[in-house]
């Protein structure tokens, strides 16, 4: 009994070392629990699936499969929340008969961002692919409007009132990156200057990638930008055939309201030459397998897509009217989807 006393006094002497050593204990088997963890808590994988186009509009158009949009001077944050869930496939941005605004666009485009969806569906591709209508007419072809609205992240321009091959080649021009020696696809030569920051950031991908994948369509198969020539006087409708076959022409969109007012028929935009024009550019169009666009409203997107047209507007301005929304209804319908 007389060594209890020691010995407790030798537990008392050794207890403020463990004591010590049991914050070290407590980093080591820290340290050891995030080495076993640590796969699980690296970064994410991309959302973006390998075999996933990142414009929409484009996937369908490949895939034969008819489209639905609307034209839209609406340029608000509210416009774009609302557009991005709206069931339409894509929107033109109207910059044509609206103010042209860079900065305007960026923030609009930013507000067509959906990333509940993006993260839902486990890719990057937008349910309501923005395309902007730019202001120059083709003999114009001020070639730095378009490469502003691409370098804002847009995945496809709206060429007015082209007329011609030459026009048409200029458009497709200026939308490509001048492409690599390796490529097998270097004409038409691009002339679209190469800084790809904010786009590549707003298409979440990096620099190298977005020089890759933003080219024209169908010219590269894989490509996400979407060249749209307006065909919209007389002298397109007589030059379609070298319209349309311009390297890199995505779609022809037919602009009935100008195109009878260039014919002479503003007054009576219904007159049977201006419909034998349309169906002139259409049946161009059939015959070398390239989209054709048109403007249409409930009482004609059926008629229109039975036609076939496979890129159809079914409103303006007001977002998802009540017409609008009956159009799309009626045109979805009629395309089976």
């Amino acid at each position: 009994m007389g060594d209890l006393p020691e010995a407790h006094g030798h537990r008392a002497r050794e207890r403020p070392q463990l004591i010590m050593l049991m914050p070290s204990l407590r980093f080591t088997l820290l340290v050891a629990v995030c080495i076993l963890v640590a796969p699980s808590l690296s970064a994410p994988a991309p959302l973006q699936a390998q075999d996933t186009r990142l414009n929409r509009v484009i996937d369908l158009l490949d895939d034969h499969t008819a489209v639905f949009g609307i034209i839209s001077g609406d340029w608000s944050l509210t416009s774009a929340r609302a557009l991005s869930r709206s069931g339409l496939d894509f929107i033109i941005i109207d910059m044509e008969h609206g103010p042209w605004n860079p900065e305007t666009l960026r923030i609009f485009l930013l507000g067509m961002t959906d990333k509940q969806r993006m993260a839902a569906n486990g890719n990057l591709q937008m349910a309501v692919t923005p395309l902007v209508r730019v202001p120059q007419n083709g003999s114009e072809m001020m070639s730095f409007i378009v490469k502003q609205a691409l370098d804002v992240g847009a995945f496809g321009i709206m060429f007015p009132m082209v007329e011609n091959r030459e026009q048409a080649l200029n458009a497709v021009t200026s939308m490509r990156y001048p492409r690599p020696l390796s490529s097998n696809i270097r004409e038409p030569l691009g002339r679209r200057g190469r800084s790809p920051g904010i786009a590549s950031w707003y298409w979440g991908i990096g620099g190298g990638e977005y020089f890759r994948v933003a080219d024209v369509w169908p010219l590269e198969p894989a490509g996400n930008l979407l060249t749209i020539i307006q065909v919209e006087s007389p002298g397109a409708v007589e030059r379609i055939e070298e319209i349309i076959t311009t390297p890199g022409v995505g779609v022809i969109f037919i602009g009935p309201s100008d195109l009878g007012t260039q014919m002479g028929y503003g007054d009576n935009p219904g007159a049977p030459e201006v419909e034998t024009a349309i169906q002139t550019v259409l049946a161009a169009c059939l015959r070398h397998d390239v989209p054709c666009a048109i403007t249409t409203g409930a009482g004609s997107v059926e008629a229109r897509l039975q036609q076939g047209f496979r890129m159809v507007t079914v409103g303006g301005d007001g977002g998802i009217t009540a017409g609008t929304a009956r159009a799309l209804q009626l045109g979805r319908g009629a395309a089976g989807r």
